[in-house]
């Protein structure tokens, strides 16, 4: 059975990229009938952010991506928050001490900064802790056994590294990239065991994926370094035969295609690049997400699942079950996704077009109630009908319908100049007393007695009618005139009509 984990930190408001990455595990998990597993990787306690575990848990949970086992469900392999899995941790580092797979070091900052200041003036290109410099430095490789126990019972501070012998290859079969080969000669001795005790993302992570039973690692590309020093890591524990499969994938771009999309582009470019909105105290820290933008969250996860993956047909809208029944990560791409707000739009302009009133109705009352629109003024259900084939967001119907719920309306002054003629007032007001003899009321017979005296005028159609929809709305784009016409009602549009007519 496939097991698959998506591992954030809670530093803060979770990106897109972030997500996508949830997505293709659930998509895998679900396929193969595994479990999709959440765990929180909160060991860095100094990029620890208040509410960020909640708003990652939400957000998951609005994009209809809930795990089987987390810090929520809880799971076989609970605690599934790494902070409360610290004892673990200690425990298989100083296994590896004992099987001489790492050592204590207790290298001072300045000692540290010394090292590095020394080897670039030595020309070398990338300073680091490894082979060629651990003889100079404060570690337990450099000391007799009566003096590393008398070092320990002194109680020193140490962190603990992993001891990288030079001249491995690291060969990793990625399903995305195909073979990556490491020289471990290039790597330095990371730091496993930090000196606060807390355990370095590489020593927790791999612990934690063998500990869970960890089948497949899907994950963002900037990882794919890491994974060199965690398959030693897997070497070093004897757990080769476990390791898990690793996909890394594509980074997601910036509109333009230049460099990986950040958390600050959103508000830089004008779009959401968070699931959920981030609110705060400050609004200057407050941040918009998917959801404040008016977005659907399956249209969400839709425009997700192709940023750097398609399933090989012209189709494009898809359900999550479907998804998961297509999903296939060798259709993952290696290069990076740009990310098109637009293309994101059109697929939740997709989505509100299946939507029915009823699954509408009470965001848009609520989403007209904010702007202190009375709904006795107009029927919501033909606004919403109306209106829905030229929105892309539920959230747009309430101000581009905003004339139907108020007489205060706003002219597009510019827009009626250009088109505006002293015969106009007069054949307007022609219009207006036809429209009123017409019974019943409804947008083809409106529609027939206002064509009628607009062709015996002797004047364009194509000057009148955007003037006939600037009367009802303000502005001369919009619907059919006379499918808002019917929405309104007799009295409402002779009134507006009348009015524009004697400007």
């Amino acid at each position: 059975m496939n097991r698959l984990r998506f591992a954030p930190s809670p530093t803060g408001a979770l990106h897109i990229g972030g997500i996508r990455t949830a997505l293709y595990n659930y998509l895998l998990a679900r396929k193969n009938g595994g479990k999709f597993i959440l765990r929180i990787e909160d060991t860095d306690q100094t990029r620890y952010v208040p509410g960020a575990e909640e708003y990652i848990i939400r957000s998951l949970n609005w994009l209809g991506l809930t795990p089987d086992e987390g810090p929520v469900q809880g799971g076989p392999f609970a605690s599934y928050k790494q902070s409360e899995r610290m004892s673990i941790y200690r425990d298989y580092a100083m296994k590896l001490v004992e099987d001489g797979e790492a050592y204590y070091a207790w290298d001072s900052t300045e000692d540290l900064e010394k090292m590095r200041q020394r080897l670039t003036e030595k020309g070398v290109p990338t300073p680091k802790y490894d082979a060629s410099v651990r003889g100079e430095m404060k570690n337990s490789l450099n000391m007799t056994s009566e003096a590393l126990v008398e070092q320990l019972e002194q109680e020193v501070p140490y962190t603990i590294r992993l001891k990288v012998d030079p001249g491995q290859s690291i060969v990793i079969q990625d399903k995305i990239r195909g073979e990556v080969i490491f020289d471990s000669s290039e790597l330095d001795d990371k730091v496993l065991l930090k000196a606060d005790g807390y355990p370095t993302y590489h020593l927790a992570n791999v612990v934690d994926d063998h500990l869970m039973e960890i089948t497949d690692v899907i994950r963002g590309e900037e990882w794919l370094p890491s994974t060199a020093h965690h398959i030693l890591l897997y070497r070093a524990f004897g757990w080769q035969g476990t390791m898990p499969t690793f996909s890394h994938l594509p980074l997601i771009l910036k509109p333009d295609g230049h460099g990986k999309l950040s958390k600050r582009d959103g508000q830089k470019f004008g779009f959401p690049v968070f699931p959920l909105a981030w609110p705060s105290s400050n609004p200057e820290e407050s941040i918009d997400g998917f959801d404040s933008y008016g977005f659907e969250p399956e249209a969400v996860i839709n425009f997700l699942a192709f940023l750097g993956w398609n399933p090989g047909t012209e189709q494009e809208i898809f359900s999550l079950e479907e998804l998961i029944n297509v999903f296939d990560p060798e259709r993952i791409h290696k290069g990076g996704a740009r990310f098109d707000y637009d293309k994101a739009l059109w697929f939740n302009q997709q989505y509100v077009q299946q939507m029915s009133f009823a699954d509408a109705q009470e965001r848009l009352t609520h989403y007209a109630a904010e702007e202190g629109y009375n709904l006795q003024m107009a029927d919501l259900e033909s606004v919403f009908n109306l209106l829905k084939p030229r929105v892309h967001r539920l959230i747009e119907v309430i101000p581009q319908g905003y004339y139907f719920f108020t007489d205060a309306l706003v002219y597009d002054e510019v827009e009626i100049g250009k088109k505006w003629t002293p015969e106009i007032g007069p054949l307007l007001e022609k219009i207006a007393e036809a429209v009123t003899a017409v019974e019943p009321f409804n947008h083809e017979a409106a529609g027939a007695a206002a064509k009628e005296i607009i062709q015996y005028s002797g004047i364009k159609m194509g000057v009148v009618m955007p003037l006939l929809r600037a009367a009802l709305t303000g502005t001369t784009q919009g619907p059919d005139v006379f499918a808002i016409a019917e929405v309104l009602g007799k009295v409402k549009s002779v009134n507006r009509i009348e009015t524009l007519a004697r400007r």
